[in-house]
């Protein structure tokens, strides 16, 4: 009795459910990590002063590392001690995120642009006019010029951001085994009623790593850069400000340590486990035929157990790559699930990466909220859309077409939502001589020469600058030159600027002529209209969601068993490759051509963009999404046709199977079966009909 209770308990902690609570941990660490990526974007951006275009190749790199090593390491990997195949990316995943950091050890201090450091002001007291003349601008600017010289000499130059490339590489090449082989190992060991469960489990932990790296973003957001190295007090911007550089590096430091841990049991578990509910006396018998089948000489030498699997040669399997491959892509259900995963998958990182920046363009928000946001109400509805697709798939035990009709139901639905948010919409920030005009009328202008007019003329202001201040009549001023201020008051974040000849000329009812540092904030209404949004948002993330655990069973389920983990692997190479390289950089392009003002470069050149023209920026992003996302419903629907024919074609061999076995019972004597006498002499015209 005690022996059968301990053979009841024992799997309750047994290896597969070791190995399903490391492969939870895993890609919540992994997802933790490429999430506080994803949420740094801006930080990166903003720290090496390079476009969108070029942010978006960095983030790529992740997929370009996955791209080297993925179809042998799926192929080859299944072979081979998967477990410790895994324990070895996530080594390397570690490691790619240290080097990620790197660069802020061999950098000096973050030096953002600005006019004021030509003005001196103490205690309170007025200090110089902001609106200079030729000669006192033209003796600053030689000044200025030398001390940049001198501090681009010590730089150690502008092409630091290549770390953060090869790290963030580096970390696609470890993440590599972790799904493929991590998913085929639970698969072939679980019983098939629970491995979608399994799988739901296991992305709604992992689902949980991006709630906190967006959380662990936004709080590293808020921190400035050089945190400890510098006076704070003496700092003219705010988190809030388009300038502002925060932390960005200690995160990596956090996650990779996060990872290092990850990979630690992984060490430890063995090559293969004994089948879900198999009991101790199978096992045994299994092991017992393995003993046996040593002593057959000839034609059944190659049957091994499934517990002893015998070694197989590097070369045979490099000698059957090539086949398999064609055998896999001889698969029309798996092509077509291959095209609508990697046009879905360029909808959905070039949406997840720009997306703090769009909400930061179109509503007002700061970097460091947009990413809190995200991470506090998207991720958990995302979280509870996996599990809820996962249990849908277990409670109604559906089959392939079953999964198929929950992910385009749930994927259409979804896409409504993300229609609805195009008309949650506000103006435009209004930027003296971008976006309105001096006098107040509605402009947008990409050209440097209309943020002269009358009033800041004769200030022989720079026209490259980013030194934006508020009014009192709720317009953004490039800089205080050119706003004419005359004189300004105060220290640090606490600047004030009198005397500015512009706010008169402004249409806009005004108190005073005296202005803030910083850009002013969105109206009220805004607000408002960024909460539609939030929820509207929140909805289509839990409907997208649903969809992809019964995605995966398609998967599973569409493919032979010795191809699986094959099959998994080339899907994440072609997704990887083909839907996570290239939407990054299209889309970072398509909206660097909505940006009104770049920034400069401390040693000349242009920078990262300051502001964006909020109607463009939202017609690009969006209008890419919706046009990529049609396309994959298109493919759903072909897919789904396709899958429809194949179940009634093995239906009806099924039905043919279980005929031809009642007729051998009849011919076997079984005469107890009158209706299978009467199937067996009606078949021959039943063959005929079909």
């Amino acid at each position: 009795m005690s022996v059968e209770q301990k053979t009841a308990r024992e799997p309750c902690c047994s290896k597969l459910k070791m190995f399903l609570a490391s492969m939870c941990f895993v890609f919540f660490a992994k997802a933790f990590q490429g999430s506080y990526m994803k949420s740094s974007i801006t930080q990166i951006e903003r720290r090496f002063d390079i476009p969108s275009s070029l942010i978006g190749l960095i983030d790529g790199s992740f997929e370009i590392g996955n791209l080297f090593v993925i179809a042998f390491v799926s192929y080859f990997g299944a072979q081979l001690h998967r477990p410790r195949l895994i324990g070895a990316g996530c080594l390397l995943m570690a490691i790619g995120s240290f080097i990620t950091a790197a660069p802020h050890l061999f950098q000096g201090p973050y030096k953002y642009e600005t006019t004021i450091t030509h003005m001196s002001a103490s205690n309170g007291t007025e200090s110089i006019l902001p609106c200079l003349t030729n000669r006192s601008l033209s003796q600053d600017n030689e000044i200025h010029t030398m001390e940049v010289q001198a501090e681009c000499e010590k730089a150690t130059g502008s092409s630091m951001w290549l770390y953060v490339f090869l790290g963030n590489m580096l970390r696609g090449v470890g993440e590599t085994p972790v799904m493929p082989l991590g998913l085929s190992y639970l698969d072939d060991f679980s019983k098939q009623e629970n491995t979608a469960f399994y799988l739901a489990l296991i992305q709604t932990v992992g689902i949980m790593g991006p709630m906190f790296g967006f959380m662990l973003g936004s709080f590293c957001a808020k921190l400035y850069v050089d945190i400890g190295a510098v006076d704070l007090d003496i700092l003219t911007i705010n988190h809030k400000d388009s300038r502002w550089v925060g932390a960005w590096w200690l995160g990596f430091l956090i996650t990779g340590g996060v990872m290092l841990l990850a990979g630690i049991p992984f060490w430890f578990l063995p090559k293969s486990l004994t089948k879900q509910g198999e009991t101790e006396t199978e096992k045994k018998l299994n092991v017992l035929e393995g003993e046996q089948d040593r002593f057959i000489p000839d034609n059944n030498k190659h049957c091994t157990p499934p517990n002893n699997p015998a070694p197989v040669p590097m070369a045979a399997l490099a000698k059957d790559f090539l086949p398999s491959l064609k055998k896999l892509f001889s698969n029309q259900i798996y092509l077509l699930l291959l095209g609508t995963a990697f046009v879905q998958v360029n909808g959905f990182i070039g949406m997840i990466t720009f997306k703090p920046k769009f909400m930061e363009q179109t509503y007002g928000q700061s970097p460091s909220r947009a990413i809190f946001l995200i991470g506090i109400m998207n991720l958990p509805a995302v979280a509870f859309g996996i599990i809820t697709g996962g249990f849908i798939m277990k409670k109604f035990k559906l089959n392939v077409i079953g999964a198929a009709r929950i992910c385009i139901s749930a994927s259409i639905i979804a896409f409504i939502s993300l229609i609805i948010q195009y008309f949650l919409q506000c103006d435009n920030s209004q930027v003296a001589g971008l976006t309105v005009s001096y006098q107040g009328a509605p402009e947008v202008s990409y050209q440097k020469n209309t943020l002269l007019s009358q009033c800041n003329i004769g200030c022989s202001c720079s026209l490259k600058h980013w030194d934006p201040i508020c009014a009192s009549n709720g317009v953004t001023y490039v800089s205080p030159c050119l706003a004419g201020c005359q004189t300004s008051t105060g220290v640090g974040k606490e600047m004030v600027f009198h005397n500015c000849t512009c706010i008169g000329e402004s249409s806009f009812p005004y108190a005073n002529m005296s202005a803030v540092l910083g850009q002013c904030p969105r109206k009220n209404d805004c607000d408002y209209m960024f909460k539609f949004y939030m929820g509207v948002s929140v909805i289509g993330a839990f409907l997208s969601a649903c969809g992809a655990t019964p995605s995966y069973i398609i998967l599973l389920r569409s493919i032979k068993p010795e191809l699986k983990s094959f099959a998994l692997g080339m899907h994440t190479l072609v997704v990887r490759t083909l839907g996570g390289i290239p939407p990054t950089i299209y889309f970072g392009a398509l909206i660097d051509r909505t940006c009104l003002k770049w920034g400069t470069k401390q040693c000349g050149g242009k920078g990262a963009c300051r502001i964006y023209e909020t109607g463009a920026f939202r017609n690009a992003f969006l209008g890419l999404i919706y046009g990529l996302y049609s396309l994959s419903y298109l493919l759903w629907g072909i897919m789904y046709n396709r899958l429809s024919r194949r179940e009634k074609k093995l239906a009806l061999k099924d039905q043919l199977k279980a005929s031809e076995q009642e007729c051998s019972a009849v011919s076997n004597g079984n005469m107890n079966a009158p209706s299978a006498i009467v199937k067996c002499n009606e078949n021959p015209d039943q063959e005929t009909t079909i």
